[in-house]
């Protein structure tokens, strides 16, 4: 029988990856079921599907909000990709919110155009996943399996051989035999303080694939949601969609000044990085920062629901009431270095969606970037993985590598806080050290796959001495290192 495709991670680039891989027999792995960020996406799909818009355009947005820092051929391939993603998307069940005969478009941050397709309003992930999910569960080549975490990668001649995965609930472990492995595991933002991610998205795909030899990129560029919901003590943190922006909200401090007035053209609309920091300076002065939506009126807040159902269940009427809000880690940029195709430096080992950087979203995301690259480029992959790769030779010594320890819940309350310290929205070096010196210290921690992956971040950070996107230094001179760039490793044909 042919080695199946084994795809690691059900959001919406797994999800894609193994629809698009019929009809070779796919083993799609997961957690649990809408255990990812898919489920909490409020924005929705960037695409030029106005009269007065075009690919060019939303690729000129997007390279803007990367700082140029992008790949630009492939931002070229995702933008062009977009109206076609959205097709398939809809012949999927994807219930896209209408307007007349056409799509309802919405704007938001870093967009010089209104290109935002929603799915119920501000329930775009929710919407997009069940669409999937069900898709899924009607394609006869994929096997879903719940309640599995990634545990080892199998390595034989130097490539991929097999993966090894443990039940969530510590009981069972399974191995099986593949030359092909897509890692869709999601982000890192569950390693911070603050974050909108769900605890699975703790970068655990990340760490093991860079323990097999992987290459890293970009692991320094993490972005923050400017206006997650400031409740404390909660976590994951409500996101308050940036599209509500868009519609006419103020960002305001506590004596109602326009905290963007002065600060960037596109004001309260400008890129997410230059929103956060703007917000992260107010709070950390003493201030405060609010989201006012009051002179929204009821036909806008029909578009948020789920903003509106969050507010409330923390007795917050947004309608009346200003929203407290503070930013949040949300997206990694960065990942595991992979090719135009979703291959890394690691043959057999795939990626795709925020655990992978190709460098299309630059050192900073454009807003509703993120579902859209999981279609593109998760269908793509797909479609090239549907032909079996060469199976592993069973009489050769095979090595696993497995993923070190974890740390326990009192450690990482402490990790967590030292990166929202020193990776935050705003960096020095020296924060960023302090940071490194006490994971190194800390007994519980430092010997763990979570200490091992912060501290990567932390020195690549710490590398990059200049201001570009979402790392923003303040430690360093705005002329000393302009326009440094990292190279793309070298490997696979970039097509």
């Amino acid at each position: 029988m042919p080695a199946p495709l084994v795809v690691v991670g059900a959001g919406v680039a797994g999800l894609s990856v193994a629809l698009a891989a019929a009809p070779r027999r796919v083993l799609l792995f997961s957690r649990a079921a809408g255990d990812g960020a898919t489920a909490l996406a409020q924005g929705g799909i960037a695409a030029a599907l106005a009269p007065d818009d075009d690919p060019d355009q939303h690729a000129a947005d997007t390279l803007a909000a990367g700082a140029a820092h992008n790949d630009a051929a492939l931002v070229s391939r995702l933008v062009n990709g977009a109206p076609e993603a959205i097709r398939w998307l809809a012949a999927r069940g994807v219930p896209f919110d209408r307007e007349g005969s056409g799509w309802q478009l919405g704007r938001e941050g870093g967009h010089q155009r209104a290109r935002i397709v929603h799915a119920g309003g501000d329930a775009s992930g929710r919407e997009l996943l069940a669409a999937l999910s069900g898709a899924v569960a009607t394609a006869p080549h994929i096997e879903r399996r719940e309640g599995w975490t990634l545990r080892s990668l199998r390595l034989q001649d130097g490539r991929i051989a097999g993966v090894g995965l443990a039940r969530t609930t510590g009981r069972g472990e399974v191995q099986i035999e593949t030359p092909d492995v897509v890692l869709a595991t999601g982000g890192i933002g569950a390693l911070f303080a603050a974050t909108t991610n769900p605890p699975g998205a703790d970068g655990a795909g990340l760490a093991i694939a860079l323990a097999a030899g992987a290459a890293a990129r970009d692991l320094e560029f993490v972005q923050f949601h400017p206006t997650a919901l400031a409740v404390p003590g909660l976590r994951p943190l409500p996101l308050v969609t940036e599209a509500l922006r868009g519609a006419g909200a103020v960002l305001r401090d506590a004596q109602g000044r326009a905290l963007m007035a002065g600060v960037h053209p596109l004001a309260d609309l400008a890129p997410r990085d230059r929103v956060a920091r703007r917000i992260w300076s107010e709070l950390r002065s003493g201030g405060e920062a609010w989201l006012d939506a009051t002179a929204l009126d009821a036909s806008a807040w029909r578009q948020f629901p789920t903003v509106r159902s969050l507010c409330l269940a923390h007795g917050i009427d947004p309608r009346v009431q200003p929203i407290p809000v503070t930013p949040a880690a949300h997206f990694h940029m960065g990942g595991i270095a992979v090719d135009a195709r979703g291959r890394s430096r690691l043959p057999g080992l795939h990626a795709v969606g925020e655990v992978s950087c190709s460098g299309v979203h630059g050192a900073n995301r454009l807003a509703s970037n993120s579902l859209l690259e999981g279609v593109v480029f998760g269908r793509r992959l797909g479609e090239w993985l549907r032909k079996p790769g060469v199976s592993p030779r069973t009489n050769v010594a095979a090595q696993s590598v497995v993923l070190a320890p974890a740390a326990a819940e009192p450690a990482l309350l402490q990790l967590r806080e030292w990166l929202w310290q020193g990776l935050g929205p705003v960096r020095d070096e020296a924060t960023m050290r302090h940071a490194l010196a006490r994971i190194d210290a800390h007994a519980g921690l430092s010997e763990s796959w979570q200490a091992g992956l912060a501290r990567q971040l932390l020195l690549s950070a710490i590398a990059r001495r200049e201001s570009l996107g979402a790392h923003h230094r303040v430690d360093v001179s705005p002329d000393s290192s302009i326009h440094q760039r990292i190279a793309t490793p070298a490997y696979g044909e970039n097509n």
